[in-house]
């Protein structure tokens, strides 16, 4: 079976608002901690410790000039708690959580150039799914 991806499929909605003008980067995700650690004792026997941290990190690269940049912003400054998803249609996968907030403000750079800003999401029930 071949599959194709598509840039262009992948959505990423916060607070259902959908976010567009991404960089090169668009959008990634990643679980904080394993979901469990095998600990083995002096003679081999194995302990799995289950973890149930469902903490997450979801990080947007948008360009300088994106259309919500500014709704972004207020998120921050508002310290906003609102469901984010990053969804690719091509591939048939989601991931993100019903609760999420942004880290910190972005770090700027203007220069010669617009350089793109990556906003970090701590997402407090990440999951990846199938869309």
């Amino acid at each position: 079976m071949t599959k194709q991806y598509n840039a262009k499929e992948c959505t990423f909605t916060v607070d259902d608002v959908i976010i567009t003008g991404f960089g090169e980067s668009m959008v990634s995700g990643s679980k904080d901690e394993d979901d469990f650690e095998a600990v083995v004792g002096a003679q081999g026997d194995v302990i799995i410790n289950e973890r149930n941290n469902d903490l997450g990190t979801v990080t947007a690269t948008v360009q300088a000039t994106c259309p919500q940049y500014n709704f972004l912003l207020e998120l921050a400054r508002n310290r906003r708690v609102v469901p984010v998803w990053a969804t690719n249609k091509s591939l048939g996968e989601r991931f993100g959580g019903t609760k999420a907030r942004i880290l910190k403000v972005p770090d700027v750079k203007n220069g010669a150039k617009a350089e793109d800003r990556e906003l970090q999401f701590k997402v407090f029930d990440y999951v990846v799914e199938p869309a």
